[in-house]
């Protein structure tokens, strides 16, 4: 069944299931690697993208439930969005494989929150849902708190 997206600011037509997850649509048959696979059940997200501005699992999101809306990828951010650079400031990544997720939730955040004073709880509740192996929460909280003052 087609189904067709806007992704990234362009529309893409799918041949996939309509329960297929957002994710392997992705991955799959758009050829955009920069969204990853963690866990499968939304629990530690890296396969996170922005639906209309607000942070989703894209492992758990059927197409189905997409057509009409905007889905931005860690592609569609083209490496220029504030908080990307202020990862790149506060050397955020380690082993890197959660970072797109990381840095789609704080760009939802960021993008929400521009210019107001957040506090460290605030953020940290923010990035909760998203688990880095590598322990670098201390530099990922200095980088969005940076990115929604810039």
């Amino acid at each position: 069944m087609a189904i067709t997206l806007k992704i990234n600011g362009q529309s893409k037509t799918l041949n996939s299931s309509p329960d297929t997850p957002l994710l392997w649509a992705i991955r799959d048959e758009l050829g955009m690697t920069g969204t990853k696979f963690g866990c499968g059940i939304a629990q530690c997200g890296a396969c996170t993208v922005i639906r209309d501005g607000v942070a989703i699992r894209s492992c758990i999101t059927p197409i189905s439930g997409l057509t009409g809306v905007s889905i931005t990828t860690i592609e569609g951010l083209g490496g220029n969005h504030k908080v990307q650079q202020a990862w790149i400031k506060h050397d955020v990544p380690q082993c890197g494989y959660c970072q797109s997720g990381q840095i789609m939730t704080a760009a939802a955040y960021v993008d929400k929150n521009k210019g107001k004073n957040v506090t460290d709880a605030q953020i940290a509740e923010a990035m909760s849902g998203n688990i880095c192996r590598c322990g670098t929460y201390n530099r990922i909280n200095a980088a969005v708190k940076e990115a929604v003052k810039a």
